[in-house]
């Protein structure tokens, strides 16, 4: 057992209320919780294992938060896919396929198990380790800088609808000026940038390193997106970046609370889009 003793096991296994479950894996983890798959999976004190974990959350018979990690992670996969399509199905991992029982939730979750206390870490006698809790998200850093490239990826029509193309079109001082006043009248924090972007410049330049000297596992995934096109995500020191490999490009920085800086087409970034997909990782 990775990361607590056997009484922690006992006391999450013996009555856990599963409220819900989360990938984490190379090419799907909860990017709260780092830049890339060895990274999260060091915030929960665990190994990066090839195949990945299914982590299940939820609460013992006194209410007490626990995260059960196991190897399962087809298990969890199926139950997170019924759950999506609404359907009910009934998340018992097996004893054999526990790999650890952590005290605490590393997400927040909304919802509680009825008829047990409200839910509160487990106290010391039975965990050996600090409880998990979620990343402070309540200021601009990291963790919210990928939480705001997690909900680009995800509503990428709404937020491409505030981009117009002619942003990015002409150069020199013409399409600085209209990067500028389409970032004065955009909503949601959107700052349309040309490439003279200082920011977007380096990030640009660490993801073409990428392509030559891979990055950790994680760092660039690649998922569905309707048509041929897929959705890329790539992270890096401070920055965030989510591209459509048949449109434009998103890019979140640390040093820009809450600003979203869309890259324009142009000569160069479809073939960077191009050679990240085909390095990068992608969902069972």
């Amino acid at each position: 057992m990775a990361g607590t003793d056997d009484e922690a096991v006992a006391a999450a296994d013996d009555a856990l209320y599963v409220l819900t479950a989360v990938l984490l894996t190379p090419a799907q983890f909860p990017s709260v919780l780092g830049d890339d798959y060895p990274e999260a999976c060091a915030a929960l004190g665990l190994a990066p294992r090839a195949d990945g974990y299914g982590l299940v959350l939820g609460q013992d018979g006194e209410g007490a938060r626990w995260t059960v990690v196991i190897d399962d992670v087809s298990l969890v996969a199926v139950a997170i896919a019924s759950w999506d399509c609404g359907m009910e199905y009934e998340l018992s991992p097996d004893e054999r396929a526990v790999v650890a029982a952590l005290p605490g939730w590393p997400l927040a979750v909304a919802v509680a198990a009825p008829g047990v206390a409200a839910p509160h870490d487990p106290g010391p006698d039975v965990a050996d380790r600090p409880a998990l809790s979620p990343p402070d998200t309540s200021f601009w850093g990291p963790a919210q800088r990928r939480l705001g490239a997690d909900e680009i990826a995800l509503q990428w029509a709404a937020w491409r609808e505030q981009i117009d193309d002619a942003d990015f079109s002409g150069s020199g001082e013409r399409a600085g000026e209209r990067a500028q006043a389409a970032a004065s009248s955009a909503e949601g924090g959107t700052n349309s940038s040309s490439g003279g972007h200082r920011g977007i410049r380096r990030v640009l330049a660490e993801a073409r390193a990428y392509v030559d000297s891979p990055p950790p596992l994680g760092r660039v995934r690649s998922s569905f997106a309707p048509g041929d096109a897929r959705t890329l995500r790539a992270d890096g020191p401070g920055w965030s970046m989510v591209a459509r490999t048949d449109d434009i490009a998103f890019v979140l920085l640390d040093e820009e609370p809450g600003e979203v800086l869309p890259v324009g087409r142009g000569p160069e970034l479809p073939g960077l889009l191009e050679a990240l997909d085909k390095m990068a990782v992608r969902p069972l």
